[in-house]
């Protein structure tokens, strides 16, 4: 992965004119949870995976559905998994996952980060978030933790 530069603002996002897809930074351990646990994970509770430029109430090409490898065997095993998902009719229709290479990542302006955690009673978080939230812990109550991982706590945002 290049180094990135100061990306396009959320707005310009947002516009849908940028190209971009709003998207969350995954860093893991291998040697603590694997891709394919985080893949399973990913179609299991964090979005529909068969909607087209849309999850929940936000639609755009900005919104569609991503895995943006990091290695050409993350992608080969990403490719696999959704192949192995439609074959088996996981989902009523087929999934639309685009899986490609990172070119780069363009961390969101600090108001964003933590969002979920700072405005945990926003209807947004309420309705569409906090319910994935449960839908983990009750799936996957083995990698649930409490606490959560905050950008904040790593020198991010403030």
């Amino acid at each position: 992965m290049r180094v990135a530069r100061k990306g396009p603002s959320y707005e310009a996002v947002s516009s849908g004119a940028t190209g971009h897809a709003e998207s969350v930074e995954v860093k893991f351990n291998p040697a603590q949870v694997s891709y394919a646990t985080l893949l399973t994970v990913f179609f299991s509770v964090v979005h529909d995976p068969t909607q087209l430029n849309r999850q929940g109430p936000d639609h755009g090409t900005q919104y569609r559905s991503a895995i943006f490898a990091t290695s050409a065997d993350q992608k080969r095993v990403a490719d696999a998994y959704i192949a192995q998902l439609d074959s088996a009719k996981a989902f009523k229709t087929p999934i639309v996952t685009q899986v490609s290479m990172l070119d780069a990542f363009y961390p969101a302006e600090a108001y964003h980060q933590d969002y979920a955690t700072v405005h945990p009673n926003n209807p947004y978080i309420v309705i569409n978030d906090a319910p994935k939230v449960v839908h983990l812990q009750q799936q996957f109550a083995d990698l649930y933790q409490s606490e959560p991982v905050l950008t904040r706590s790593k020198g991010g945002a403030s």
